[in-house]
């Protein structure tokens, strides 16, 4: 439910706290900014109040990237990955975490209804307003 592009639905956590969400990348991805649709209104005590970002290369080998603290969000929380002196760097990762450390009202379990990772576009080929695949094009893409 969290990636199935409808606000109408949401994930709900089990059991104690902290709450995680871990995506796993089969590369090293370079991350600019993780966002998170959560809506008070209708989810109160289920909203989370205090989440935790971290990357690393493995499970076991977390880093802490950002802590949050949310008062009664409604839509889009944009969570940067990027360095406050670097705005333009991403931070790169095989793994990242979503952590839900506290609830509004003190819930218990959360209601995250939508997630979504962006990233850098790591492809040269994209930026060329061409593409240079026809015999033709190829002929004339490099100097002789």
């Amino acid at each position: 439910m969290l990636r199935d592009g409808s606000t109408e639905t949401f994930w709900q956590s089990d059991g104690l706290q902290p709450h995680l969400i871990n995506v796993q990348f089969q590369r090293k991805v370079p991350l600019l900014e993780l966002q998170m649709y959560v809506d008070y209104k209708l989810d109160e005590s289920y909203t989370p109040s205090r989440v935790s970002v971290r990357a690393g290369h493995t499970y076991q080998d977390l880093k802490e990237v950002r802590v949050l603290e949310l008062e009664e969000p409604s839509g889009w929380v944009v969570i940067p990955l990027t360095a406050d002196d670097a705005p333009h760097e991403p931070l790169k990762a095989f793994y990242l975490q979503l952590a839900v450390l506290a609830n509004h009202q003190n819930g218990r379990d959360t209601h995250i209804r939508q997630v979504k990772v962006f990233s850098a576009r790591t492809d040269a080929q994209r930026l060329l307003p061409c593409s240079m695949t026809t015999p033709q094009m190829s002929m004339f893409s490099t100097v002789r």
